[in-house]
């Protein structure tokens, strides 16, 4: 084994668990602090010269649901304690005192708490066999730590009008070593639709698609659906490199995570074999990533604790899938090695029906795709102590269409999907050095009738990970997540919503000692910015900055 492998799931885990620091001592090489802002609010505590055995709660910078002035409702819907791989499992039931169907809104929120050492954890719920949500845990002070996470759910209002059973598990590990138990508390609140706060147009059947079964799920759609959504939450994670699938190699090149392919990755889903969508994963980094929990205890990146499932727009297959009879539905990653394990694709199919009639018939229209491409380089390293570099790229393109004979005439639906991927992989041998530069972009067109919306969506990954003299192991990174929508009906723009999360972080800890000899330092901050959609045709903008663990910097622009 080596004596560090910067990027292996293995050597991340072990040191986020055990990468408590010890006492305040002088920092060796401090991570810079932020660049001043002359709209900067009062500072805020000095923080310590080096981490303690104890920090500030995690804090997520993401705009949190916008809650209606109505009348409310609250329901708990799982409350749990894990420590091992046991689910929780109860009863849901609607709320007795807020309707049963017609809210305005529907907010989940999760509250969790921690303490000890404990890895970072994957967690989901599902109500009615429908994941709700998918989520992943900080990782603790010897303290305790505590965090919540706030996600609408208003689209699941089909599942939530009526009792369901309810299931949550967040997999974890209790032993002498691993003591963290995980304390988790989920409730749902429902808020009264009325005049000023209408019920919003939500899907009236929400089907769960979970089976793992080659060859995909059978699923029979009612024969009149006019709407067809797919919603996938992928992750790659699971005690393997396809948690780190953007740095995965091919067999060739001497790095510890290989996949024959490289490390291009599309989560494409398919109806009877055929494929019907295609995205980007998001490179979602969990609170242990990277080699350096430091990063993560305050600040996580993007999504960590509320993954977003990718969506794929079928209504170009609706007539196909609603005419009575059983179709097979699959949802794969391209690009995975043949028999490897390490990813989660649980899905869900969002239907609109016509209620003034009982069968809907349509047809496809119009069905073109580009051939995929994913290829990876390898240079090898020039001469001994040098890096070797890995360039990747890869595209794909998919457009569909359809129409169907509504109750309300006939409506077409085109589907154009373009996904693509760039990125520079560099490291030396033995990995002490490991780095990488990756853009993935993910472009959307949907036009239903007169109107057509566009997504470009654009994800973006630079870091590198060095292990120095001494075993000082530096982490500086930064991740992007921005999505432009703008929606036409006529060629006349009539709505636009610009979303830009942005992560950055530089941490350093001496490896491969005790404890109390890490002495590590971070400076870490995240800002979001929203304009427009759920900012409420407004603008949200927050920044957080933390340094070895403390809140210095908590700022709201809108």
């Amino acid at each position: 084994m080596r004596r560090h492998r910067i990027m292996g799931l293995l050597g991340a885990l072990a040191l986020a668990v055990g990468a408590l620091a010890g006492p305040a001592a002088a920092a060796p090489d401090p991570a810079p602090a932020p660049a001043p802002d002359s709209r900067a609010a009062e500072a805020g505590p000095t923080p310590p010269a080096e981490f303690g055995t104890d920090w500030h709660d995690p804090l997520t910078v993401a705009p949190p649901p916008r809650r209606p002035a109505t009348r409310s409702c609250e329901v708990t819907v799982a409350e749990a304690r894990f420590r091992d791989f046991t689910p929780y499992r109860g009863d849901y039931a609607p709320p007795a005192g807020c309707g049963r169907s017609s809210w305005a809104k529907v907010v989940l929120r999760l509250d969790g708490t921690v303490k000890g050492r404990q890895y970072d954890r994957l967690g989901n719920l599902t109500v009615g066999g429908v994941e709700i949500l998918r989520t992943s845990t900080p990782e603790p002070s010897p303290d305790g730590i505590a965090w919540s996470v706030e996600k609408d759910v208003t689209s699941y209002r089909d599942t939530l009008s009526r009792p369901q059973p309810v299931e949550m598990l967040i997999g974890n590990v209790v032993d002498d070593t691993y003591t963290g138990v995980i304390d988790v508390k989920v409730t749902l609140t429902f808020y009264v639709a009325d005049g000023r706060n209408p019920a919003p147009d939500t899907p009236d059947l929400v089907l769960p698609v979970t089976s793992p079964a080659a060859g995909g799920v059978a699923v029979t759609t009612p024969r009149n659906t006019e709407r067809l959504l797919a919603e996938v939450y992928a992750t790659g994670s699971g005690g393997g490199c396809e948690e780190y699938w953007y740095l995965t190699v091919p067999d060739a090149a001497p790095y510890s995570c290989k996949a024959a392919d490289g490390p291009h990755r599309e989560v494409r889903i398919s109806v009877d074999g055929r494929l019907a969508g295609l995205a980007a994963p998001f490179p979602t980094v969990w609170t242990g990533g990277w080699s350096n929990p430091f990063l993560w205890y305050v600040v996580p990146g993007p999504r960590a604790f509320d993954v977003q499932p990718v969506r794929y727009d079928l209504t170009p297959f609706a007539a196909l899938l609603g005419d009575g009879r059983p179709h097979r539905v699959e949802v794969s990653v391209a690009g995975v090695p043949a028999g490897q394990s390490g990813w989660s694709t649980p899905a869900n199919l969002l239907l609109w029906q016509d209620h003034g009639r009982p069968v809907v018939t349509g047809a496809l229209t119009r069905y073109e795709e580009t051939a995929p491409t994913g290829a990876s380089h390898w240079t090898p390293a020039p001469a001994p102590g040098g890096e070797h570099r890995l360039d990747t790229g890869g595209a794909h393109r998919l457009t569909v269409a359809g129409y169907l004979d509504t109750s309300h005439g006939r409506v077409t639906t085109t589907v154009t999907r373009d996904v693509r991927a760039t990125s520079v992989h560099r490291w030396t041998e033995g990995e002490d050095r490991d780095a990488l530069t990756a853009t993935w972009t993910d472009e959307e067109s949907v036009t239903r009738g007169p109107a057509t919306t566009r997504t470009h969506r654009t994800y973006t990954m630079d870091g590198a990970t060095t292990l120095g003299a001494g075993d000082r192991l530096r982490t500086v990174l930064s991740l992007g997540d921005r999505a432009d929508t703008v929606t036409l009906r006529g060629g006349r723009e009539t709505g636009r919503t610009r979303l830009d999360d942005g992560y950055t972080g530089d941490a350093s800890y001496t490896a491969n000692v005790p404890r109390e000899q890490r002495h590590a330092v971070a400076t870490t901050t995240a800002r979001s910015r929203l304009y427009g959609g759920q900012a409420g045709g407004g603008c949200y903008d927050r920044t957080v900055t933390a340094v070895q663990g403390t809140l210095t910097v908590d700022r709201r622009r809108c």
